[in-house]
């Protein structure tokens, strides 16, 4: 059938170039037979013959002809998928005009071929005018850093909160792509609060002007992030070896602050509030520890007092130390999980006053010790 069912619409000499030209008249010829496809006059018997045609275009040996199907075919629906998928796993050179623009690919070709594929190939998927969740999943979990660079930068990248939270989680620490998310025209609230702790300043001021971010609430975000990402730290690793030295690079930089203080206590780290008490009082640690941990009503207030934080989170510090003290400090993950819950719990119902930022911040790491216990 083949070539004859499009005789009329196509001359001898097309058909001709296509089966002996040499690779630049098959090239043309099938450039020519391709543009006819596309161009939607073909009747439904006409086009499932052509098919053939481009079967046989696309398995030609040479590269220059198999990338002029590739370049005239590549936003064209009319493309059978299965000639689609051979072209798109292709050389890159006849690969990349699908892999960047062909609607016949579908999401699970695209994820399978991310899976399968180089790093040029893969900035080509990335790159689509549309990306869709499950690709953007897929070429996060590559660890391909200059893909995610491209996705992160793409506006037609679906990004759920999952996806946000896996480039997070996964390239936090990568300061170009943190960069590249700046890049899209909408952001949600609570990813920007993590993204201005880790973008350039020069990206920060993109996304002040990109996000309408007032430059005040940036920099109070920043101290935010910064002061989360010091209280999660010492989670996460417990405190350093020389916890004197940390408290005191914490005040050199500024960042022992009123709130980090009152954060950490209700995650139950007790023996950094009493360093961060002992530095800023000027006494010994030791000092610190006897005045903290007295019995009676004054030791704490005595010691507090020359500290210079404010007098409004004191009745707080005073409700976490005596929870402290009436519970059982374990030593596994879970226990731990279940104490830091408790003693925030119970510290937060004995005093209602706790300042609105904080006590969200204490609330948010809830749930995280919950997937702590129940991941144990």
């Amino acid at each position: 059938m083949s070539v004859v069912t499009l005789r009329n619409r196509l001359t001898e000499q097309d058909i001709r170039r296509l089966v002996k030209g040499d690779d630049e008249d098959r090239a043309n010829a099938a450039s020519k037979i391709c543009r006819r496809v596309d161009s939607g006059a073909l009747t439904q018997a006409e086009r499932e013959a052509a098919e053939g045609i481009l079967e046989m275009i696309a398995s030609d040996a040479a590269e220059l002809v198999r990338r002029a199907m590739a370049v005239t075919l590549r936003n064209s629906p009319h493309l059978p998928h299965d000639i689609a998928c051979k072209l798109a796993a292709d050389i890159e050179t006849v690969a990349l005009p699908l892999l960047m623009s062909s609607p016949v690919l579908t999401d699970d070709d695209l994820v399978e071929l991310v899976d399968t594929s180089n790093t040029v190939k893969r900035k080509a998927i990335a790159s689509r005018e549309q990306v869709g969740t499950a690709v953007v999943k897929k070429i996060l979990e590559t660890g391909d850093e200059a893909v995610v660079n491209v996705v992160a930068a793409n506006n037609g990248a679906s990004f759920d909160s999952e996806c946000y939270q896996d480039a997070m989680a996964r390239y936090g620490d990568k300061t170009e792509i943190m960069d590249s998310f700046v890049a899209r025209s909408h952001l949600p609230v609570a990813i920007t609060e993590k993204l201005i702790s880790k973008i350039s300043d020069e990206a920060m001021q993109r996304l002040v002007k990109t996000h309408a971010l007032p430059p005040q609430l940036a920099v109070e975000i920043a101290e935010e992030s910064r002061e989360r990402a010091t209280v999660d730290l010492v989670d996460q690793a417990g405190l350093a070896e020389n916890p004197r030295h940390f408290v005191q690079q914490l005040r050199l930089n500024g960042r022992l602050t009123p709130s980090l203080v009152l954060r950490a206590t209700l995650r139950g780290h007790i023996v950094f509030m009493e360093h961060a008490l002992a530095e800023l009082a000027g006494v010994s640690h030791a000092k610190a520890w006897l005045l903290a941990h007295d019995a009676g009503p004054l030791g704490l207030r005595a010691i507090y007092d020359r500290t210079g934080l404010p007098s409004r989170i004191f009745p707080a510090l005073r409700a976490a130390l005596d929870v402290y003290h009436a519970l059982e400090t374990p030593h596994d993950r879970e226990g731990r999980a279940r104490f830091r819950r408790q003693l925030a719990e119970r510290a937060i119902t004995r005093f209602q006053g706790l300042p609105e930022d904080d006590l969200e911040y204490v609330l948010d790491r809830f749930d995280e010790d919950m997937r702590v216990a129940m991941a144990s």
